[in-house]
């Protein structure tokens, strides 16, 4: 128990000051930039959810919750186009990395599978839930899944799962934040392990 303590320490701090960082920024314009990239680059390499900026811009500025949530969205499915680009024709070269560096080869196998099964369901289910949607939209690319198709499921996956995360801090933010706040540290480490726990998530769901 102390060794995964100690593991976890690092991004424990991390997500500290990524929490503080995004609270000053939220009362900014660059915040909105800062929600989209990180929505955009989450959806094809990057390894942090835009729910970390999402969850601290909402509770700053409350009334704005679903067009973050909106935003968060776009740029999430536009990030699932470059996604499908590197997985249609660089998937040799940056498509492998990206794999190779999240331990994914035997994931991008079994998404195969699941397309072949159900391409909309699965990307649905991708774009909803935890685990990783960059294996998604990569895959997608890769085994030349219709456009249409990872626009469609990804913009209702997305955008449904950033809706209740919004709205709920619309409702209880003031409350929330102050949990937050006190039991940071908690929630910094369960947050690392739900990371972690997407990506061993595929493995286990779409066996």
């Amino acid at each position: 128990m102390t060794t995964l303590v100690h593991i976890l320490k690092g991004p424990s701090r991390f997500l500290r000051r990524l929490y503080d960082w995004t609270l000053h920024w939220a009362k900014t314009p660059k915040a909105q930039g800062a929600l989209f990239g990180v929505a955009f680059m989450e959806s094809s390499f990057f390894p942090i959810p835009p729910d970390v900026l999402l969850i601290p811009m909402v509770i700053a500025k409350p009334r704005r919750w679903l067009a973050y949530a909106a935003l968060c969205t776009l740029g999430s499915v536009l990030g699932a186009l470059l996604g499908y680009a590197i997985g249609w024709g660089l998937y040799e070269t940056v498509g492998q990395w990206i794999i190779t560096t999240y331990h994914l080869e035997e994931a991008m196998v079994l998404v195969g599978r699941k397309y072949q099964e159900n391409a909309f369901l699965a990307i649905f289910t991708a774009a909803f839930t935890p685990i990783p949607f960059k294996v998604f939209t990569i895959s997608a690319g890769l085994f030349s899944i219709n456009i249409a198709t990872l626009l469609i499921a990804s913009l209702i996956g997305r955008f449904g799962r950033f809706f209740l995360v919004a709205a709920s801090l619309r409702l209880f933010g003031r409350r929330i934040a102050a949990t937050i706040e006190k039991y940071f540290d908690i929630f910094s480490l369960v947050f690392v392990a739900l990371l972690v726990g997407g990506f061993l998530l595929i493995k286990v769901v779409l066996k």
